[in-house]
């Protein structure tokens, strides 16, 4: 059965873009037809972490208002057989999208996808309601810095809310928590709220930590989604943070100061 997956936060900034190609491509790298939705209509970064920001035609808000088809708007990525991204408008604003127009759209994609991941903008107005409307499942996505948690309070109070399964009386959209930016470092010196402080406030179920990293940004500016990079430490989170998702466990990596070898403490290393 097809999911809609939204990737949502109250603040922005806190790294849903990343989020939601890494996990749309994690899922693809495991077999799961995916495509990415950009619903954050007049501004579109989702195809320029994804690196195909050129092959843009038609964008989702084309799509809804029926001027393109989905075949003609989908892009498929060049890297992952199963992967697509269907980019949102940079030259309209966000009363472009309606709620029966996304639906549809939706409707269409779950009959033809595993997986719809939904990559809201931050806030709380019109797009980031839409993109989380329709919703199976959310990651609500934090820094763990108290204005972001606070902000994703919020959000997980519209979720639970506003959605169309809130109001027809099924299930409850399925959250999930995703801390990024997380630096153990700073944490231990109470520039940072910890996992468990963060986890505490939210009450929601912890589906990973990404740590503070240098290779989300060369990834996105390589337009590369930084889970590809197996070497780096966010890549692997997001990589566990993917397994996860699928319900297999994977213990947390990334959350700890590392520990000085002997001849790092011998001879001051930091």
């Amino acid at each position: 059965m097809a999911k809609i997956l939204v990737v949502t936060s109250g603040k922005g900034g806190v790294g849903k873009t990343t989020t939601s190609a890494a996990i749309g491509t994690g899922l693809a790298l495991r077999g799961h037809k995916t495509v990415i939705v950009d619903f954050d209509v007049g501004l579109r970064n989702l195809d320029l972490i994804m690196g195909c920001e050129r092959r843009v035609v038609y964008d989702f808000v084309n799509v809804v208002n029926g001027e393109a088809n989905l075949q003609q708007a989908l892009i498929k990525d060049k890297r992952i057989e199963n992967l697509y991204v269907l980019a949102a408008s940079q030259t309209r604003d966000k009363d472009a999208l309606t709620q029966e127009g996304v639906e549809r759209v939706l409707m269409e994609l779950k009959e033809q996808f595993d997986f719809v991941v939904c990559d809201s903008p931050a806030g709380i107005e019109k797009g980031a309601h839409l993109a989380m409307y329709f919703a199976d499942e959310a990651i609500v996505v934090t820094n763990p810095e108290v204005s972001s948690v606070r902000d994703s309070d919020r959000m997980i109070g519209l979720l639970s809310s506003k959605s169309r399964r809130a109001e027809l009386g099924e299930d409850p959209i399925k959250e999930h928590l995703l801390i990024t930016r997380y630096h153990p470092q700073r944490v231990e010196k109470g520039e940072m709220l910890g996992v468990e402080d963060v986890k505490e406030i939210l009450s929601v179920e912890l589906l990973g930590v990404i740590p503070e990293s240098q290779a989300v940004l060369k990834a996105s500016n390589q337009g590369v989604p930084v889970i590809l990079d197996e070497e780096s430490d966010a890549g692997q989170a997001y990589s566990d943070t993917v397994e996860r998702l699928l319900g297999k466990p994977k213990p947390l990596r990334f959350i700890e100061v590392p520990k000085q070898g002997f001849f790092a403490r011998l001879f001051g290393g930091k």
